[in-house]
């Protein structure tokens, strides 16, 4: 049976990426209040390693769900695409603690208008890949498929208003930013958070996927 639950031994897939889900938002609320209190370094700090513990919790579930594929006889959905969503989903969790680690690495003094607006989107993007991946237990509803599809679509939205974003934020930055310095780290960290929404809009694209073939 499509949905049937797996043995208690084996644990149960759509638990685990519920799990996986919520670490990732954690992750980005952390580095969003990482992003809003930079001038304050022990909250700084401590915003910091709130986003490392994320991100280390989602790779031990990203562990145990590729050790899981392995032990199962019978899944849930596909394991080619238990394998491919756990993993861009981890891909997102990386992502943010790379973004993190930046700008402590390259010693930013300040945040711009830019990466918050980009830090609020990436939040946002987050947040609707986590409740999208709360609807994959039930998609054989039809109602959930369909609130599963609409909420990918709110994730490609936001990943082209990323886009638009990171897009004026390079042009800004190029035109007024006289210290070459500056030019490379703000470039760099800009980057890294739009690839945050693409890499959610790449798990939206995977979620669609399973919706279609299973619903």
């Amino acid at each position: 049976m499509f949905f049937g639950k797996l043995l208690p031994r084996d644990g149960n897939f759509f638990e685990m990426f519920n799990q996986h889900a919520d670490r990732i938002v954690e992750a980005a609320r952390a580095f969003s209040k990482l992003v809003a209190n930079y001038s304050d370094l022990h909250l700084r700090q401590k915003y910091n390693q709130d986003v490392d513990n994320a991100e280390r919790a989602a790779d031990r579930v990203t562990h145990d769900v590729n050790k899981a594929i392995h032990i199962t006889f019978i899944t849930p959905i596909d394991r080619e695409q238990i394998h491919t969503l756990i993993n861009t989903m981890d891909d997102i969790a990386d992502l943010i603690q790379d973004s993190a680690e930046t700008m402590a690495l390259y010693d930013v003094h300040h945040m711009t208008e830019d990466i918050t607006r980009l830090t609020d989107l990436s939040v946002k993007c987050c947040e609707r890949v986590r409740d999208a991946v709360n609807m994959l237990a039930k998609v054989a509803d039809p109602a959930t498929a369909a609130a599963a599809l609409k909420t990918c679509e709110e994730i490609d939205q936001l990943e082209s208003d990323a886009d638009r974003v990171m897009r004026s934020a390079m042009s800004k930055l190029f035109r007024e930013e006289p210290d070459v310095r500056e030019v490379i780290k703000l470039k760099a960290i800009y980057e890294l958070l739009e690839t945050i929404t693409d890499k959610c809009e790449d798990v939206a694209n995977v979620i669609e996927g399973i919706v279609l073939e299973n619903s």
